[in-house]
């Protein structure tokens, strides 16, 4: 599965939207002894910090883009952070490559599939029993509402999906809504378990 929309922001970007991605995690349900997926992890923004959060739980960072997992497996070396598998793999596939896990993230993503269903599918799949998804996207704004560091920036207009177009687009993969996170300035996130 290839991703439709923007190249891959660097750490300093996503740095000016999330200036603390793990307490960003913490506050999204992340804990100590999780094992964790983050589906279509790229260079690990998130799986970075949820590594140093989740020990001794395992985190797997899946991306089809190897040479992206290779800059995050570089910074978990050089940062002593061993619990992080990368696994690249596409994300339509997710369940051939991990077994359950207890949390899975799919951060800035779902708007940019082409299966949104599909890639839900997966992670329900993959996710335990009393375990949880988080989906975090784009609020459905305009661009030149979204700006950073004084640039549009997000994806196209069409491509948004509001709270409550995910939470349909889940429920149709067997997932229930449990919490919405305002995830500010320009995002939300939802958190799902499993249906029954």
């Amino acid at each position: 599965m290839r991703f439709r929309n923007t190249r891959q922001p660097d750490w300093d970007w996503w740095g000016r939207l999330w200036t603390a991605p793990g307490e960003t995690l913490r506050d999204l349900g992340l804990k100590t002894g999780d094992d964790v997926a983050e589906v279509c992890a790229g260079n690990g923004y998130f799986a970075f910090p949820a590594g140093r959060i989740a020990q001794p739980g395992d985190v797997y960072a899946v991306d089809i883009d190897a040479a992206l997992l290779d800059e995050l497996e570089d910074i978990a070396e050089k940062n002593g952070v061993a619990n992080i598998e990368t696994v690249t793999a596409d994300a339509y596939e997710l369940s051939e490559h991990i077994d359950a896990v207890d949390f899975v993230l799919l951060a800035n993503t779902l708007h940019g599939v082409d299966d949104p269903r599909r890639i839900l599918s997966e992670c329900r799949e993959v996710l335990a029993d009393d375990g949880h998804l988080v989906v975090v996207n784009w609020h459905d704004l305009q661009r030149h509402e979204t700006t950073v560091a004084g640039e549009e920036r997000g994806p196209p207009e069409e491509l948004r999906m509001t709270p409550d177009k995910t939470v349909d687009v889940a429920e149709s993969a067997g997932l229930v809504e449990a919490e919405r996170t305002e995830l500010p300035p320009y995002h939300y996130a939802i958190t799902f378990r499993l249906d029954g």
